[in-house]
């Protein structure tokens, strides 16, 4: 009779000058929830606001990604005060036509510039270990702090992609 098998991955910690990027976490849920359901920060991310328990499916789902691909999407926890400040990092689930670098932050991090700061931490990483020649960032037209981003870390807007039904501006971030 066979054992019970297990399969081991890891998901790393990276460090910036102000924040952690790390494997979500159960504490995560409450701040990540409220963060969800706010409709200024889901405006451009399908605006459907999510619910505390599809919250806990999303976090099961990013996790997964960190199994089935070895690359995934990072929480991110401001240093100064433990703050969970939303996510960044390589997102790719199946019909995505390429990975994405995404990143999403909750309202109270907005206009700090850590979303720049997490999103070039989490592409270099990705860059560096993976090999990715390019990654793209999907951009719904109109999310100027998100395009400001993608801009800052010197993407190239390359053309249109339909994404679950939303039309979005694909950002080209080349190695």
């Amino acid at each position: 009779m066979l054992g019970p098998m297990t399969t081991a991955f890891e998901i790393p910690t990276l460090q910036t000058d102000r924040l952690t990027l790390r494997a979500f976490r159960p504490g995560d849920l409450d701040a990540f929830a409220a963060m969800e359901a706010d409709q200024d920060v889901r405006r451009y991310r399908g605006n459907n606001l999510r619910a505390r328990e599809e919250v806990w499916s999303v976090m099961q789902s990013a996790l997964g990604q960190w199994a089935l691909r070895g690359y995934g999407l990072f929480a991110l926890e401001r240093m100064a005060d433990g703050l969970f400040a939303g996510f960044a990092g390589i997102l790719h689930p199946v019909e995505w036509p390429e990975p994405e670098l995404a990143y999403s932050l909750a309202q109270e991090a907005w206009g700090q510039g850590l979303a720049t700061e997490a999103a070039a931490a989490a592409r270099t990483w990705a860059f560096r270990l993976h090999g990715f020649p390019r990654l793209a960032s999907f951009i719904i037209a109109g999310n100027i702090r998100s395009i400001h981003v993608a801009q800052r870390l010197g993407a190239v807007r390359d053309g249109t992609v339909t994404i679950r039904g939303f039309q979005a501006e694909r950002w080209v971030h080349h190695r």
